[in-house]
């Protein structure tokens, strides 16, 4: 794990108990959070002002197809958002680009046709990120959320295929056991791995139902990951609880990452 450190993925309501838990940094939704409809455009929440943050998730809202959406109307929307991330943002930061429902190809889309489609958003969203000194990452996810891209592999291939160099591909625990996708894709593509995202089955926190997640880590580091890692789990519903299950996982996740470096030392 790099300086970036170990992260929370978080709305507005959140922010300050993942502060306060002792995460080294906040990963702000987008879509619906930190960019809140204004209108028929988008602006700011501005709980945010004046903060920075080395990543990002949930860049598009479900209600805009992606796949069926005129291209310029996406466009006008990586334009109009990306821009409000720019303003809290570090240099450099990543952008997870999940958004399964959004990217659904619609009934009767092929699925080459569907890819080819979906290229040409990522490709957008990568160059008007680009503008705004930002980095995509794809993400595949689960069947169960979108169909389109569900493993690293296959993600990895596709990147590839359409030429979409400098996007970068999120390992996210949760969707890779979803998808039965063995740790030794995190090892062959390490180079190729520009986000991870950490939870245990049914986005608990790590370590409250099995210890996959140490070998999820240990496949990462084997690979040559040392970038940031953020949770991407469900807490309690009141502050104090979730504080200390933030607090708890944030710490178990930490002795991990010290031993592998003590190991590699």
């Amino acid at each position: 794990m790099s300086s970036s450190g170990l992260g929370v993925v978080a709305g507005a309501e959140l922010t300050e108990v993942v502060r306060r838990a002792g995460a080294d940094h906040v990963e702000p939704t987008i879509a619906g959070n930190l960019a809140v409809r204004d209108g028929t455009g988008w602006r700011r929440n501005e709980v945010y002002a004046g903060q920075r943050f080395p990543s990002f998730a949930v860049l598009v809202p479900g209600d805009l197809p992606l796949l069926n959406t005129e291209l310029g109307t996406v466009r006008s929307y990586f334009a109009s958002v990306l821009p409000i991330v720019r303003s809290v943002a570090e240099p450099g930061a990543t952008i997870v680009f999940g958004s399964g429902t959004a990217r659904n190809a619609p009934d009767g889309m092929a699925g080459d046709d569907a890819l080819r489609r979906f290229a040409e958003v990522v490709r957008t969203a990568r160059d008007v990120a680009a503008e705004n000194d930002l980095l995509i990452a794809a993400e595949p996810l689960s069947r169960s959320e979108t169909n389109v891209l569900h493993t690293v592999e296959e993600t990895v291939a596709f990147l590839d295929a359409h030429d979409l160099a400098g996007v970068g591909v999120v390992a996210d625990l949760f969707h890779i056991r979803n998808e039965g996708e063995s740790f030794d894709v995190l090892r062959r593509h390490g180079d190729r791995i520009g986000h991870v995202h950490l939870s245990d089955p049914d986005r608990r926190p790590p370590g409250t139902v099995d210890d996959v997640w140490r070998e999820f880590l240990a496949a990462l580091h084997d690979g040559g990951h040392r970038g940031a890692v953020s949770l991407e789990c469900r807490w309690a519903p009141d502050a104090d609880t979730a504080e200390a299950e933030i607090r708890s996982a944030l710490e178990r996740v930490r002795s991990v990452a010290a031993a592998a470096r003590t190991a590699t030392a």
